[in-house]
């Protein structure tokens, strides 16, 4: 497909990286240095100049792009540049936006303007720490087939119920239908078999229904309706915070919210009348102690310095706050959190990077790949990969014990209709069945790529 990319920052040259192996890519962006090492780095055409001028998006050839995308600092040149491509040929136009402004928009922007789709990096961010919240024993937590199916990435401490167990017996232990994925020990990530033994330290990544996930964290936490989150406190006042602690507060969390800018902490104040705003240096340990947020069950750390977030989710963490949340764009920063023992990493880029992902191969379909779905784990490691099964093909009907499956690969669920199947031996896939695949090599297209 021909793509253009409007905005090379973080999350445009992520993009580009990611999609210029399978699409033809265009840059487009004001600063030339920008440009050149774009164009220098990966194979992609790029454009130095003003996205808004008609005249520069002739010469990117956008009446003949499938997709737009847009992803400069400012909202409303990504939203005003998505309608003048759209108006000259551009298929479908993706917006992001960070303003709660455009909240209340959305629909009249897609129906009305026709901006196919608008991502809102903070609103995203928010969701994924309210996830991991709800569930303070996880890591990280992800969904496909609609929400059907949950994929979680579990720590294992000493005396677990899972530490020493064979996979083979852990359904049969538990009284529950789950299934192990994927297996991290400290730098080896491996696709383990029923013989495999989980060991206290290893990071597990695991399926299961929602209904099946909640009692899973049951099961192994006697503690588990102690260790759910009452209160909150999230250091940094800007709009992730704004987004989670309204999330929160439906969850029936206590939260406070610590801004060292005046301004913002009267702008919070008005619009979050349920949440104790303080208006103070979240960076000062004495104000962390007169604050009491070492006494919170969770503290999210949402400052602007990725560096900052990490010294105070450590900081957080060696006082005992049972769950620690921690804000991190930066990939090299993200890859120390193994190393620096923190909980749960959350990065806004690479959720906007993601979501894009995720249309732009939903449009694929339509070029005969059947990707829904594709999360990357374990610091780009290991993808996880949603497939529809489209066609009648050779695999289909035939149970999964008689398939040649590829190494380094494992079909992890099957959702039929409102059926989720962990698979089995007898198991076979059906045609509209989705496919959930675990896998720690990369390029899957099809489905058929993933056998012998």
């Amino acid at each position: 497909m021909d793509i253009i990319i409007v905005g090379c920052g973080k999350v445009g040259w992520a993009l580009s990286e990611v999609l210029c192996d399978e699409h033809n890519i265009t840059v487009i962006d004001k600063k030339e240095d920008l440009i050149n090492a774009v164009v220098n780095d990966l194979d992609v055409m790029g454009i130095a100049g003003n996205c808004l001028q008609t005249s520069l998006l002739e010469e990117a050839n956008v009446a003949k792009t499938n997709i737009f995308i847009a992803v400069t600092a400012s909202d409303e040149i990504n939203v005003l540049s998505c309608l003048i491509a759209k108006k000259m040929g551009a298929r479908h136009c993706i917006a992001r936006v960070r303003s709660p402004e455009f909240d209340k928009q959305l629909v009249f922007m897609r129906e009305e303007l026709g901006i196919s789709m608008m991502v809102n990096p903070d609103y995203n961010a928010a969701n994924e720490i309210a996830k991991v919240l709800r569930y303070p024993e996880a890591i990280n937590i992800e969904s496909f087939a609609k929400g059907r199916v949950d994929l979680a990435e579990i720590r294992i401490t000493s005396g677990s119920i899972l530490d020493n167990i064979a996979l083979s017996q852990l359904s049969r232990r538990l009284r529950l239908d789950v299934l192990i994925c994927a297996v991290q020990r400290g730098d080896e990530l491996i696709i383990p078999n029923g013989n495999y033994v989980l060991k206290a330290g290893d990071k597990i990544h695991m399926t299961a229904s929602h209904s099946a996930m909640v009692k899973f964290f049951r099961s192994i936490s006697a503690a588990y309706r102690e260790k759910r989150v009452k209160s909150a406190v999230l250091i940094g006042g800007g709009r992730v915070a704004y987004h989670l602690a309204q999330q929160l507060i439906e969850m029936g969390v206590k939260v406070k919210i610590i801004e060292i800018d005046e301004k913002r902490c009267l702008e919070l104040s008005e619009r979050l009348n349920k949440v104790n705003i303080s208006c103070a240096d979240g960076t000062d340990h004495d104000i962390l102690a007169e604050e009491r947020v070492y006494d919170a069950d969770a503290v999210v750390t949402l400052t602007n310095i990725d560096e900052e977030n990490i010294l105070l989710s450590l900081l957080a963490k060696n006082n005992g706050v049972e769950k620690v949340v921690t804000k991190v764009n930066r990939m090299s920063l993200i890859q120390l959190s193994d190393t620096l023992n923190l909980d749960s990493i959350v990065s806004p880029k690479s959720i906007t990077v993601n979501q894009i992902l995720q249309y732009v191969r939903a449009k694929q379909n339509s070029l005969g790949n059947n990707v829904t779905t594709l999360y990357r784990l374990v610091n780009d490691r290991l993808e996880a990969i949603e497939f529809v099964v489209r066609d009648k093909s050779d695999y289909v009907g035939v149970p999964l014990k008689k398939l040649k499956i590829r190494s380094g690969i494992l079909i992890a669920s099957i959702v039929r209709g409102n059926d989720l199947i962990i698979p089995k031996g007898d198991d076979c896939l059906m045609v509209n069945d989705s496919v959930v695949v675990i896998t720690t090599s990369k390029g899957f297209h099809d489905l058929s790529n993933i056998f012998d």
